[in-house]
């Protein structure tokens, strides 16, 4: 017969202690082994924190194998092979041993530092399902296990109806000795028995059994008495025997399980308990003691109210059961002296399940109220089957069912106490049903629902009343013991700011606590859904009173009390049933005039605060616009924000304060924006007279264009509706905006142009002709005229930046400049047009050609399109400047190699012409003049022609007349 066992292993290495000699940082690491098997090693870790909770699964035949476990440490030495090994501890894990993690002592080296190793090991072994049971046990038999003495045995199933027990040694996955248990029945045996039948005295062993069959027998042994029923119990299910083996019965010691029933009967005995038990149960009052036998039950039960609430369990339902059908309890007085203990109980606040009174409130009635005839004709009897009842039952049921509905009355008065939170669940609802029997003349006849509706109705105004009382009178002031409600009477001595305060914290309250009626209690009355909101008007009228005292007591012109409004509003307008109610009513009746002055006052002090504001105002950058500005935009906003959050509940008034709102936001921004638009145009005023390229803009304009600019942004918003421009207030506003805003981009423009406009004015004192250009050129006192070009450019780049930094539109920015452009191109082009029968003289042309290729580049760099730039003005300034230039390196050549071109001339690049380039153009004008006089004419209008077609008759002009001049100045040489 082949008996194979597999077992899982599971061992988890936890943590080593008593690491002491070892460098916190040195590694140290663990290894596990089954004897036999493949070799884990744990993750490695530090010996200043050795845990590593890793878990090593092995798979082995042996029913008691061997672990070893072994701690090993890096080895310090370069040329070591193999790591220090610094304790192991070897486990015989069994079966049935213990699953937790245990502290083991290592085994060291003797010459190891640390002698005192501990380590901790989880180590599980899962029984196989052919494993019935195994352990140590001592056995002796005739043709196995000879010899009397403790083996490791174990209980094997082979096939399905086939078992052997087995025994095995350590670290041996075959059996040493095995025997088929067929035909063999197993039973308990006396030690004494066991010792006849051996012929010799046995040591070891205490509780002895044995498996006999015919012609053979073996003995077996255990320490534990416990061990010797599990192995019983395991053999008898394998063997499939007919009889149960039965434990002696023979006092075996202090501990034996007969000793301890002995004890209980002497005890019993002594206590009296033998002579109750003999008693004749004729000569006892039953119904008495059943009643004191279920009021004692009844006490220990509701030693656990959550868990009962008066139900009883199970087993003492059985219990009751029992006496009452052994002894002839009437079922009737069993549920009467039930409801009188469960109405005592609930009287005195403990919790009872309505259910269950209902329960036996129907079963008394259903007796009391005798056998009933159905409409078919036939007799309904009791749920018991008897259908009569006792005189003295029928009035104490009498009596329990008044207590019954003066208690039902308590409980719905006292519904939020009673049952908080709902709890216990369907418990109201419950006792709305019982109400509903309770006020029932019979069991058959229904009684009328206006009876209980006027009930219930009387109960709710009483709890309405109840409730507001409670909780203004046992609620707290924070930070005192005063109950809310001395602090709100009218003679408590208490300020009118503290009163309004209370008031608040008990609006708070008192909804929180509707709130809670409604999720937890809401439920329970949906059949009288009406009465429950007539209850919660009731209790805010109750509030109403207190509300009314309080808020009289206030100064006038205080608004302190619009949180209380808001509180109480946002609570009844979500409320379907409250929502324009009688409370809402008044609250709105109460805070309209209050609305109503507040926002008139709002719209003076808004009003004075601008005309002040502006005549203080000092123009400087704050927010996105100025100090009033931000104020005046800051408060209407509020404003319109705080009167949106009031939610007024009544529409026609909602929509009255939003258009009344809107229409101040516009009049406010229209007087902003007219003020702002005069203080801007006395700005523009102040330097109309002489303007030169050291003109810096004002950041005070700049401030002004901020605040048209947010005007618009915050006109949208104020004073449209939710998106939509329904007064129309917007687009008057807007029209507004953009008119001012335009009218200050001109105005800008028109400023910064006249700097240009003065330039050009001293460039005309060099026009041809001129007298004073005369006087200038001959005298060479304003130098190149490079210097004027680059202090307008300057001026034109300072403008720029400054209208970046201060400005916060971008687009605005872009539009100005692009007009800005513009105009200089304008101003430039008509300029050069009043000059085309003209040349320009040098210090024009420098001056211009530096203006106009810096006035391209720095526009450019201020992201004005290539298309607005490049326009065909511009176009038209650049070829005329490009002439002039060249005729001014005509008229300049005869300086020679070393002179220099003229400033204006630029190469590519925006620098002053290399010398190569100005020599060459010297050379040639040398080369051209040195020939014959009358060719020198025509020679000077070819190379003009090369270098600017367009221009080379003026060019000629100019030419011939310093060819004649030139020619006379050589033959006076001569």
């Amino acid at each position: 017969m082949d008996v194979v066992l597999s077992f899982i292993l599971e061992v988890v290495v936890m943590e080593v202690r008593g690491l002491k000699s070892l460098p916190p940082d040195r590694v140290v690491y663990c290894t596990m082994e089954v004897e036999g098997g493949e070799k884990l090693q744990t993750d490695q870790a530090e010996a200043s924190k050795p845990m590593w909770d890793t878990q090593g699964d092995f798979t082995t035949a042996q029913p008691l194998p061997s672990v070893k476990v072994k701690l090993y440490t890096e080895n310090a030495f370069v040329l070591a092979l193999e790591d220090k090994e610094l304790g192991r501890v070897v486990l015989h894990p069994t079966a049935l041993s213990i699953k937790a993690p245990e502290w083991h002592k290592m085994t060291v080296p003797k010459n190891a530092a640390d002698q005192d190793l501990k380590i901790k090991i989880a180590c599980r072994m899962d029984k196989p399902q052919n494993l019935k049971h195994c352990g140590y046990s001592y056995a002796l038999g005739k043709s196995v296990w000879k010899k009397w003495k403790r083996r490791y045995l174990c209980l094997v199933q082979v096939s399905q109806y086939t078992f052997a027990m087995c025994s095995y040694r350590e670290k041996k996955s075959e059996p040493t000795e095995m025997m088929q248990l067929d035909g063999y029945t197993v039973d308990y045996i006396e030690p004494v028995s066991a010792q006849l039948m051996v012929g010799q005295e046995l040591e070891g062993g205490r509780f002895f059994f044995n498996a006999v069959r015919e012609g053979d027998s073996i003995l077996f042994a255990t320490e534990d008495e416990n061990e010797s029923h599990q192995w019983v119990t395991a053999l008898y299910r394998a063997t499939g025997q007919a009889n149960k083996p039965t434990p002696p019965t023979a006092p075996q010691g202090k501990n034996s399980t007969f000793s301890k029933i002995q004890g209980d009967a002497d005890r019993a005995k002594k206590h009296g308990m033998d002579e109750y038990i003999s008693a004749d149960p004729v000569k006892f009052d039953h119904h008495n003691l059943f009643k004191t036998l279920q009021i004692v039950t009844l006490e220990y039960r509701l030693a656990d109210p959550y868990c009962s609430l008066g139900w009883f369990s199970p087993g003492q339902i059985f219990a009751l059961d029992e006496y009452q059908a052994r002894y002839g309890v009437r079922g009737c007085y069993r549920h009467l002296c039930y409801l009188e203990d469960l109405l005592d109980r609930a009287e005195k606040g403990q919790m009872i399940d309505p259910k269950l009174i209902h329960f036996s409130f129907t079963y008394c009635a259903s007796h009391v109220h005798g056998n009933r005839t159905t409409e078919d004709g036939s007799v309904s009897v009791g749920p018991d089957g008897v259908g009569t009842v006792l005189a003295e039952e029928r009035d104490r049921f009498m009596s329990i069912k008044e207590r019954l509905r003066v208690l039902l009355e308590h409980q719905i008065t006292n519904f939020m106490y009673c049952f908080p939170f709902g709890r216990p669940e369907g418990a109201l609802q419950s006792a709305l049903v019982l109400l509903d029997s309770v006020l029932m003349k019979d069991i058959v006849t229904p009684v009328s629902h206006e009876e209980v509706r006027a009930m219930i109705k009387k109960s709710l105004e009483n709890a309405a009343l109840l409730n507001y009382t409670r909780l203004s009178g046992e609620t707290k002031v924070e930070a005192t013991d005063v109950p809310l409600q001395e602090d709100l009477g009218p003679d408590s001595g208490v300020s009118a700011s503290r009163k309004l305060e209370d008031l608040i914290h008990l609006s708070e309250l008192c909804v929180d606590l509707l709130q809670q009626n409604e999720e937890h209690h809401a439920e329970a009355f949906a059949w009288f859904s009406d009465l429950l909101v007539e209850h919660a008007e009731i209790f805010w009228s109750l509030f109403a009173v207190d509300m009314d005292q309080v808020l009289s007591e206030q100064p006038p012109d205080t608004w302190d009390a619009f949180p209380l409004f808001q509180i109480l509003n946002d609570y009844l307008r979500q409320d379907d049933n409250l929502k324009n109610g009688r409370f809402h009513q008044h609250l709105r009746e109460t805070f309209a005039p209050m609305v109503v002055r507040y926002v008139d006052l709002m719209e003076s002090s808004i009003g004075q605060s601008i005309h002040k504001g502006f005549e203080r105002e000092r123009w400087e950058n704050q927010g996105n616009g100025c100090a009033t500005s931000e104020d005046l935009f800051w408060k209407l906003d509020a404003l319109q924000s705080f009167i949106h959050d009031l939610h007024w509940p009544d529409i026609d008034f909602a929509k009255h304060l939003e258009q009344r709102l809107k229409l101040m936001a516009c009049d406010m921004i229209e007087s902003c924006i007219t003020r702002t638009d005069n203080a801007f145009q006395q700005w523009l005023k102040k330097s109309t007279g002489f303007v030169s390229t050291d003109y810096v803009l004002p950041a005070e304009m700049c401030a002004m264009v901020n605040v048209i600019l947010d005007a618009k942004n915050q006109s949208f918003k104020l004073c449209a509706v939710d998106g939509v421009d329904v007064h129309q207030y917007h687009t008057k506003i807007d029209d507004l905006i953009e008119r001012t805003s335009t009218g200050m981009t001109q105005g800008m423009v028109g400023k910064l142009i006249s700097v240009l406009e003065s330039v050009l004015s001293k460039l005309g004192r060099y026009d041809e002709g001129s007298f004073i250009g005369s006087i200038l050129s001959f005298t060479n006192v304003s130098g190149s005229g490079r210097e004027l070009g680059k202090a307008y450019i300057n001026f034109a780049r300072n403008s720029m930046d400054q209208i970046r930094q201060k400005v916060n539109d971008e687009l605005w920015i872009l539009n100005l400049l692009e007009q800005w452009y513009a105009g200089q191109v304008q101003m430039l082009c008509s300029w050069l047009s009043e000059r085309l029968d003209h040349n320009l003289h040098p210090y024009q042309c420098t001056c211009l050609a530096h203006i106009v290729k810096k006035m391209y580049s720095d526009f450019e760099l201020n992201g004005i399109e290539e298309e607005k730039l490049n326009t065909k003005s511009f176009q038209t300034i650049s070829q005329r400047m490009a002439t002039e230039e060249a005729a001014c390196v005509l008229l300049d050549g005869h300086r020679g190699d070393d002179d220099e071109l003229p400033e204006g001339v630029m190469d590519e690049e925006g620098g002053a012409a290399e010398p190569k380039a100005k020599n060459k153009v010297a050379t040639q004008l040398s080369h051209t003049l040195s020939e014959d006089p009358t060719n020198v004419v025509a020679n000077v209008k070819a190379e003009v022609t090369n270098v600017a077609g367009n221009m080379a008759g003026k060019v000629g002009n100019v030419l011939g007349g310093f060819s004649k001049g030139f020619g006379g100045k050589l033959g006076g040489f001569f």
